[in-house]
Order: C-alpha cells, then structure tokens, then sequence
C-alpha cells in the first residue's frame, strides 16, 4: 500500500476531491498554507493500493492546471524593524501538483 500526499492551491480542491472520490478514493483533506506565496493550500491523504498510484496522479493532475499569476509580495518584517522596502511585482507560475508518496504499513477505517 502507498499513502498519497497531494499538495494543491484551495481553488482546485473540490474539482480535484470529487474526482477522486467519484473513483473511490479515499481522501483526508488538511488545510495547509504554503512557503513563497503565502496562500492557504490544501494537502490531501490519499490510502490506497500499489496498483491505484498512477491512476491517482493522473486525476490530480487532469484537475490542477498550471498557470501565470502576478503578484506583489511584501517582505516578511521580523519583530519592531521596520526598513524601507520596495517591492516589485513578480510573474510565478501556479497551480499544479506537488505529490509525494510513501509506502503505507497498515490501514485501517473504521
């Protein structure tokens, strides 16, 4: 068995959830928030058979289309220094997938 770990942005978790689960997946949604854009994600649990791994992936990624945003990031101010910053605004690439997988010992549903 794999554990599943799907990390996606909060706009694509229900199209990608009830893909899923209309294949009867078994999932287990966390709220996450992520590193340089600072955005609310969604890690989703997936458990399930060695053979379901890659039919998993691709329904993640039928449902997470990358695309160009711009955005403008404010430094992040530690404590009481203020500094004058500029900030200038950024073109990133975002959507998609980040999906780890590791092997799953045991599980159990109750």
């Amino acid at each position: 068995m794999k554990l599943v770990y799907a990390i996606i942005r909060n706009e694509n978790e229900d199209d990608v959830t009830a893909a899923l689960m209309q294949d009867r997946f078994v999932v287990t949604r966390l709220s996450t928030t992520g590193g340089f854009l600072r955005k609310g994600n969604t890690t989703l649990m997936i458990a399930l058979e060695d053979s379901d791994v890659e039919r998993c992936i691709e329904l993640i990624k039928a449902q997470c289309g990358r695309r160009q945003q711009i955005t403008v990031n404010m430094p992040y101010l530690s404590g009481s220094s203020l500094m004058n910053y500029s900030s200038m605004p950024t073109n990133v690439e975002i959507g998609g997938a980040t999906i780890m997988i590791v092997p799953l010992e045991r599980f159990e549903k109750y």
